[in-house]
């Protein structure tokens, strides 16, 4: 496959044309190896056809499109697919690869902090004149988490993915050693062998994805990234400090960036999450930390051979020698390699004990399971300061110190795992408790006061609902053994197991005491010590919802039980905002806005009760579910949003975009923290935005969600339109995931969850709800303030950075879409007058969309600020836009009733390259 870089390629850009190009051949002569010429000059004559449609969107690229395609064997076009996919994955591959070149080559040239680092963050903190105090005061108090969900925009195996992080592992030893020849043509060779085993693995599942694979393939970044990362992060972390300020030495940051996961314990709509799925995944999580430790002290043991006779040892680390079962004559003086062997012994022990579960190196003998990995850190904790008070110091700053701190952040429970319902379903459970033990014969009769006042009630009394002498249906049944399992969570591995339960659909008082209630069942909840083991956490999912949200935790707080309760979580509230329903629900710039003004509710709210504010921000991959940059949209919230605090979903195919790789995925994690701790001490000193800047994007928003809402939910045969042009309705068969992609047996948009909505459209390349509305608010504010209305617009994005990142994220979104190609499927609408209708409506809009958000950035083409993004594109859209052409023939003979099954096969090959192209499709 022939790379498409342009020649005059910037000179650090060289490498990753050369890896891209390297990687395109060794693809291109597996094609031709494996399944012979004429596959791959078809290859070749789809992409040079879909080159010329691409640049001109001719009739006569267009007709050729349609010979080729139709003309395809169903088994030619999958191998076709497969050759396009492979190539987007790997060209993934060059380019993250590419970062962390251009990254190094910053630090060796000695270049000032980037934005998006730590060393940036603190150097901007040095220059606010902030204090070592308050930089302590925030570490101290601070929260950052990614947290890991599963939703249905991957769809590739562990086996296809574990052979692409073993090519990256190959272009990074090209950068980082110096090969002789014969080890270049070596590594060459293992190249070979591993896009040809890529090549012959088959990357569909033959049957639909499990809860618990969806856990084993998340647990899959902690090999290859979080555990060992997040280690490096702190300790390099630690050393910038140090480094700047001698009074930080010996100073240890405590551990405020941690994981989280959905994985196994959202049960939203999701029948298959149920109490033993959920023990399956705090167990899988359990063991995955337990044997990280256990290999990381082997190791450990063999690097620690200090002798007694040479060195000082403390009385604690003596003591834990003696402890040890070791009594081998040939370490009688080898103090830390006994109690190494003594720690190995109880961690084997403990693993024994949670799990059942065998050490992968036999203890030297019995000895008693630590209570808690607190425990465990404690005795690391005693052989560190031995270290550093005689003379070890360096050694105590190598494996032992990534040790202790891994220890610090994953515990024994690796992750913390949220629970997650819908409050339909609390409603229901909350209703036959009270029916069944006689206190209400019908709940959901009830008004919210009356609700309220019957709930608070049950808080505050310590007799249970639940009896285990009477039935209940198998709903309450389940909902009540969950959380029987989140409470054994607690008492085996610690509260910060399972330290969160996120409510769906909140938008009451009511559906966060059912909630409490519900934990008081179980023992998470105490009313006689008014103490509550677990963040209750509401979702305000919907513009309805965002927009009374404040009003909501107004009148929670004002409840003597709830504060009672909020008090001993330290008076701090989490509320989880939702991005993706809110843009289903009125589009991407009304969504924005609502968030951000719902932002400014709370704030204000929490500070009237004096409440700590905890935002849980439910984003996406695309920009129509809250993506783009993180460290970007973190400093565009509103002052006072962030109070050092935040939780981030990572969902789909980002995850693996971000964190397959160590480098990568360190560096977004960084990005995190480092804005968290931009926002918390720097960003309240900016000025808010003007009164009259946010009356301009209250007008913005109402005309953006009118031509929203006229569109989808207003305009007969949308929904026809919507189906037929996209690839939902393949989407759904897809063995992609565990949740079903519709909330119930209807088809209409509403009840379609918000995942596989967007995904559809980044699939046909239309990206609408990226930007739909966007060009009419601009032109309806245009016509209303036709000598000063621009301008304005202009002040607007030179002076706000969340109006500036709205037009960024735009920006992308709609140099990502492809009108030409969309075209070509909205020929798979029957209906020839509502195919041609809708779609000039759709490509009337997206021109309106570009000519404003050029005219207001002052920009001459779409990404002309964003170098490295047009270079992207540039490599991969002639590898993806195939894919696109392919797809639609597939759609056409699926749906004409071609039974074939690489019919069906090559279309879910399909979506998953173009996912893979795209990148932040989910």
């Amino acid at each position: 496959m022939q790379d498409q870089t342009n020649a005059d390629t910037p000179e650090k850009d060289v490498p990753l044309r050369y890896d891209i190009r390297l990687l395109g051949r060794i693809l291109g002569d597996t094609v031709r190896a494996q399944e012979g010429e004429a596959v791959f000059d078809v290859v070749e004559r789809i992409r040079r056809t879909g080159v010329q449609f691409h640049r001109d969107a001719d009739e006569t690229a267009r007709a050729e499109l349609a010979a080729i395609m139709s003309g395809l064997p169903p088994a030619q076009a999958v191998r076709i697919i497969r050759a396009f996919g492979h190539f987007s994955h790997l060209a993934n591959l060059a380019e993250d690869q590419h970062h962390i070149r251009r990254g190094r080559a910053y630090a060796m040239a000695g270049a000032a902090p980037r934005p998006g680092s730590m060393d940036y963050a603190l150097a901007r903190a040095r220059k606010a004149g902030i204090s070592r105090d308050s930089l302590q005061r925030f570490f101290a108090g601070a929260l950052c988490s990614a947290v890991l969900t599963a939703h249905p925009t991957e769809i590739r195996r562990k086996s296809a993915i574990d052979r692409e992080m073993e090519i990256a592992r190959l272009l990074e030893e090209r950068d980082r050693v110096h090969f002789t020849p014969e080890e270049l043509a070596a590594n060459r060779r293992a190249l070979r062998r591993a896009v040809l085993t890529l090549w012959q693995t088959s990357i569909l599942r033959g049957s639909r994805l499990r809860v618990i694979d969806e856990v084993a393939n998340g647990l899959a970044y902690y090999d290859h990234t979080f555990l060992r990362a997040l280690p490096l992060f702190y300790a390099d972390l630690e050393d910038q400090l140090a480094a700047a300020d001698a009074a930080w030495t010996g100073i240890e940051v405590p551990s405020f960036l941690r994981m989280g996961s959905w994985i196994g314990g959202d049960r939203d709509g999701n029948p298959f999450v149920t109490a033993e799925v959920l023990r399956q995944a705090l167990a899988m999580q359990c063991r995955r930390a337990l044997g990280f430790y256990l290999e990381e002290l082997h190791q450990l043991g063999g690097e620690l051979s200090l002798d007694e006779r040479n060195v000082r040892v403390s009385d604690g680390v003596a003591a834990l020698a003696e402890a040890s079962p070791d009594r081998s004559p040939e370490r009688a003086h080898e103090p830390y390699r006994r109690a190494i062997v003594g720690i190995y012994a109880r961690l084997a022990a403990t693993a024994e004990a949670l799990e059942g579960m065998a050490a992968p190196h036999q203890a030297v003998g019995p000895a008693k399971a630590y209570g808690s990995a607190r425990e465990l850190k404690t005795d690391l904790d005693t052989m560190d300061a031995s270290l550093t008070q005689n003379g070890s110091g360096a050694l105590a700053r190598g494996r032992l110190r990534g040790l202790r701190r891994a220890v610090d952040v994953f515990g024994f429970h690796l992750a913390a795992l949220d629970l997650r319902q819908n409050s339909d379903v609390h409603a229901r459970t909350v209703g036959e408790l009270v029916r069944v033990a006689g206190l209400c014969p019908d709940y959901a009769a009830l008004d919210e006061a009356a609700r309220v006042a019957l709930l608070a009630r049950e808080i505050d009394s310590p007799r249970p609902l639940a009896s285990a002498h009477l039935d209940y249906s198998e709903e309450t049944t389940g909902e009540l053994a969950i959380l029987r399992v989140a409470a054994e969570a607690h008492r085996r591995l610690g509260p910060a197991a399972v330290p969160h339960y996120v409510i769906s659909k909140a938008d009451g008082v009511s559906d966060i005491l059912e909630v409490a209630v519900l934990l008081k069942e179980v023992g998470l909840l105490h009313p006689q010590g008014g103490r509550l083991d677990l963040d209750i956490v509401p979702l305000f999912e919907t513009i309805g919802d965002l927009q009374a949200c404040a009003g909501v935790m107004d009148r929670l707080f004002r409840l003597p039980a709830y504060r009672r309760l909020l008090a001993s979580r330290g008076d701090r509230q989490e509320v989880m905002l939702g991005y993706s329903d809110s843009n289903k629900d009125g589009g991407y710039l009304t969504s924005t806005w609502e968030l951000y003004k719902a932002q400014l509710a709370l704030i204000e709210t929490f500070r009237r009760h004096q409440i700590g504010l905890r935002l849980f921000h439910g984003r996406g991959g695309t920009v129509g579910r809250g993506g783009g940059p993180s460290y970007d949209a973190i400093l565009a919230q509103p002052a006072g949003a962030m109070q050092g605090a935040i939780r981030i979903t990572e969902q789909g195919e980002v995850i693996g975009a971000k964190y397959s790789n160590a480098n990568v995925g360190r560096r977004n994690l960084e990005a995190l923290a480092a804005a968290t701790l931009e926002a918390t001490l720097l960003e309240p000193d900016q000025p808010a935005p003007s009164t009259e800047y946010l009356s301009v994007m209250e007008e913005l928003s109402g005309a953006a969600f009118r031509a929203y809402r006229s569109l989808v939910y207003e305009t007969d045969g949308f929904e026809r339109y919507f189906r037929e042009s996209t690839v939902i309705g393949e989407i759904a068969s897809l063995n992609i995931g565990s949740r079903p992609s519709s909330r119930s047996k209807q088809s209409r948009i509403e009840d379609l969850r918000a995942i596989p909505w967007v995904f559809s459209w980044a699939q046909c390349r239309l990206m609408l709800p990226g930007w739909y509305g966007f060009g009419a608010a601009v032109a309806a504010w245009n016509a209303a303030r036709p000598k000063d209305g621009m301008a304005l617009l202009q002040a607007m994005h030179r002076d706000w950075p969340f109006f500036r990142t709205i037009l960024s994220n735009m920006d992308m979104v709609l140099a990502k879409s492809d009108i030409a190609i969309a075209s070509r499927y909205a020929e798979l609408v029957g209906d020839a007058k509502l195919r041609s209708a809708i779609f000039a409506q759709l490509r009337g809009e997206w021109q309106a969309s570009v000519d404003a958000v050029l005219a207001i950035t002052g920009q001459t083409a779409l990404l002309a600020t964003n170098p490295s993004l047009v270079r992207s594109i540039q490599n991969r859209f002639p590898y993806i836009d195939p894919l696109n052409h392919v797809q639609i023939e597939l759609l056409r003979r699926h749906r004409a009733g071609d039974a074939d099954p690489a019919v069906v096969q090559g279309i879910h090959l399909s979506i998953n390259g173009i996912a893979a192209g795209l990148r932040n499709s989910g």
